[in-house]
């Protein structure tokens, strides 16, 4: 199989296919699109659990790791709560880079009120890079859980800030003599300061308190991505008009430079969110300083249409492997 994400029709035949056991207790089971779990603690409450690991990034990887995995928490409703970690090291990592990272990953947990609370540490010949995994624990009220599968007919697509920002900042930090002798030290540093955008925690809130149907957030596969799987995990199909997705400059211009495809690119910092009245909901965000765009509709077929320059249209594809491999693919990772 390629790098990347393991396909769907895999991801359907070898994986789900294989869990037999289904428990009373747990409310979302595994699925397209699913980045949680949920099991019932007492009438009107449950724990909401996510995991990842960081492996396509060499730079910040404990900021990124914490952000994506509370960003999946609050995409399904629930406030972070606490953090178990993994951390694998190479056998020349040092004492000071575990430090850092420790950190890197305290720094980033503190404003979001998130407690380490546990994990397992371990320098190991198998990896030539650190790796670290992180299972996040997160709490929510039972009716407030909000499912990637719950997008309806008719309701709007919504978008929040841009796409790309942690590609963008990954890009920058990890080909940063390469871009700025090409680009101003300005642009390259802004690019890289794309990582103080990565959480998606705040309009989550906001946005389940406002009422809406589902919400998913944009990681890897990239947008184009992360509209499939909520379009599959809710069996329904959608209608996207590619202007109106929101993009950075400096995403374009180093997806140019490299010849990327940003709509393809890792998109932490951004969140797809399907509801009723979409276009309430970005006045809402606005008013908390959060950017967002209608981009679209879900419709009742499974078409997957994406609208380009002067009306031309084309079918969205199965998430394929994200464009951030290509690079890392043909030139060495910077460690920390």
């Amino acid at each position: 199989m390629k790098i990347g994400k393991v396909p769907e029709n895999v991801l359907k035949r070898s994986v789900f296919k294989q869990i037999k056991l289904k428990r009373d207790e747990v409310l979302i089971h595994p699925g397209v699109g699913e980045d949680c779990s949920a099991l019932q603690l007492a009438p009107d409450e449950v724990f909401v659990l996510s995991t990842d690991p960081i492996t396509g990034a060499a730079s910040e990887i404990g900021t990124l790791a914490v952000h994506v995995t509370a960003n999946d928490l609050a995409s399904a409703g629930a406030e972070p709560v606490g953090m178990l970690l993994s951390i694998l090291l190479p056998q020349d990592a040092e004492e000071a880079d575990l430090k850092s990272l420790m950190g890197e990953i305290e720094s980033a947990c503190e404003p979001l009120n998130i407690e380490i609370i546990g994990g397992h540490t371990e320098v190991t010949p198998v990896v030539n890079q650190p790796v670290v995994t992180v299972t996040g624990v997160g709490k929510a009220k039972k009716d407030a859980v909000i499912f990637t599968k719950g997008a309806q007919p008719g309701q709007d697509i919504v978008v929040t800030k841009w796409i790309g920002l942690e590609g963008t900042a990954i890009i920058a930090s990890d080909r940063e003599a390469e871009l700025k002798s090409h680009y101003s030290r300005e642009f390259v540093d802004r690019a890289k300061g794309f990582i103080q955008y990565l959480s998606v925690v705040k309009e989550a809130m906001l946005a389940r308190d406002f009422g809406v149907a589902a919400m998913h957030d944009i990681t890897e596969g990239g947008v184009f991505g992360a509209l499939w799987e909520m379009a599959a995990a809710g069996n329904v199909g959608l209608t996207v008009d590619l202007k109106k997705v929101p993009l950075k400059q400096e995403t374009v211009e180093i997806c140019e430079y490299f010849d990327l495809n940003p709509y393809q690119l890792i998109s932490s910092g951004s969140m797809l969110i399907a509801c009723d009245r979409g276009y309430d909901l970005v006045e809402h965000l606005k008013k908390a300083g959060i950017h967002s765009a209608v981009i679209g509709k879900f419709t009742d077929n499974n078409d997957k249409i994406i609208v380009y320059d002067e009306g031309e249209t084309r079918y969205l594809e199965p998430p394929k492997t994200d464009e951030l491999y290509k690079l890392h693919l043909s030139a060495p990772m910077r460690s920390i």
